[in-house]
């Protein structure tokens, strides 16, 4: 809309800029200006607008066509990455922008027995620069298009969202200084959700800042991407000495609590780093199933699930506890660990992988692989599971050659017992 606007802007703009200068113009200067009359001038803005309205159409179709591949062949989740192109957007924009101004400057041009015509020499001038700059961009949009559904391209764009919000919603391992006491939450009062949806993001100033006000504690018992129902409890407070809340306290907790936990119609990656997975996942899974067949798909998008999960193994993962300016525990978010990551990464491939002896390899691998990046006992723990439900649902199928299981199992095994860094609590 801010393109059209500006393009109906110029279009008024720029034959008054032209009835203004003139014959005043440089000679230099009107040589590279238009130089044809009046009817002229209506064909070439008539031909602009006409052609740039059908490459436009053209575009939407294409748009359209990447949009229902994308759905059916990897996944609906992924749309919205496709909707969010900056490329598209643009190129839309300029093509309706170019249609918009040629139509505008289209209307001034006079041209009859009683007065001199008038020819807008740069108007015209600069719709036939826009045109060629349109021509440019479709060009380009092409070859940006088939690169964009590739899957290759879909996969490292996704992989790169997932460590992103990790980055935003997570705190390195590192930086993290002494760990404060988690709070017990007995004798709780029950915040329920008021409205139905996914929990697309936590205010966690907000409830800092209520928790901190009526000296009380908050537990937030759904992570981001969970979904609500309306009336069904989300939170849970209590007064930090252990006291009841009276009433007024407690409806003004509730109250404040439900503006700070935000919902919307489907799930988002600001603060959700298990979407980015669970999208990856569902293009694993897509690949598997038996109209598309493609397995070796699916194995691109296990390592990228595999890079991801890497990067993460370096925050703290799990419930995180808010502390006041006094450093007490005022607000506990529900975080998802290393192991509900892992577990939504291996359940799905694994179950519908189970007939393909390349998906089962990858699985061991990846998890190989992370063995050598774990650095606390939960990770190695977590890995180690995982590891052994995989050689035992391969057992129970039989699909891949026991030997070469074994030995993957062996050296992810091999891997935790190697793997770098000290023990530390929590994962």
């Amino acid at each position: 809309m801010l393109a059209l606007a500006v393009a109906l802007a110029c279009g008024i703009a720029m034959p008054e800029l032209d009835e203004a200068l003139g014959t005043r113009l440089p000679e230099s200067v009107s040589s590279l200006l238009f130089g044809g009359g009046a009817d002229a001038a209506r064909e070439v803005l008539s031909a602009i607008a006409g052609s740039l309205i059908t490459v436009t159409s053209l575009t939407f179709s294409l748009t359209l066509i990447t949009l229902q591949l994308a759905s059916s062949q990897y996944s609906p989740r992924l749309l919205r990455t496709f909707a969010a192109d900056r490329v598209v957007q643009h190129t839309l924009a300029l093509f309706l922008a170019t249609f918009v101004y040629a139509l505008t400057v289209l209307r001034t041009i006079r041209s009859n027995d009683e007065s001199d015509d008038f020819v807008p020499q740069l108007s015209v001038t600069l719709a036939y620069l826009l045109t060629v700059l349109s021509v440019a961009a479709l060009v380009l949009f092409l070859g940006h298009l088939v690169r964009q559904i590739r899957v290759e391209t879909l996969l490292d764009q996704v992989r790169g969202d997932t460590i992103a919000t990790a980055e935003r919603v997570f705190r390195r391992r590192a930086d993290v200084g002494a760990h404060p006491a988690m709070p017990t939450a007995e004798s709780a009062d029950m915040i329920e959700s008021r409205s139905s949806g996914f929990l697309v993001e936590i205010d966690e100033d907000a409830l800092l800042a209520t928790a901190t006000h009526h000296d009380i504690v908050l537990w937030v018992d759904r992570r981001v991407g969970s979904p609500l129902i309306a009336g069904v409890p989300a939170a849970r407070c209590r007064s930090r000495s252990g006291d009841p809340l009276d009433e007024q306290t407690l409806g003004a907790v509730r109250e404040q609590v439900s503006r700070a936990l935000r919902t919307g119609a489907e799930r988002t990656s600001a603060q959700d780093p298990e979407y980015g997975l669970r999208q990856l996942v569902d293009v694993v899974v897509r690949a598997l199933s038996p109209g598309i067949n493609d397995p070796t798909t699916a194995v691109h998008g296990l390592h990228s699930c595999t890079v991801a999960l890497s990067h993460l193994l370096d925050y703290e993962l799990g419930p995180q506890v808010l502390t006041d300016d006094q450093h007490r525990a005022r607000v506990v978010v529900t975080r998802p660990t290393f192991g509900d990551l892992l577990e939504l990464v291996c359940f799905q491939p694994r179950l519908y992988g189970a007939d393909d002896p390349a998906v089962l390899q990858a699985l061991m691998s990846s998890l190989r692989d992370l063995a050598w990046r774990a650095t606390t006992p939960d990770q190695r723990a977590t890995l180690a599971q995982q590891a052994e439900r995989l050689r035992q649902h391969h057992g129970e199928n039989e699909t891949m050659d026991a030997e070469r299981m074994d030995a993957l199992h062996r050296e992810v095994l091999s891997a935790l017992e190697r793997s770098p860094g000290p023990p530390e609590a929590g994962s």
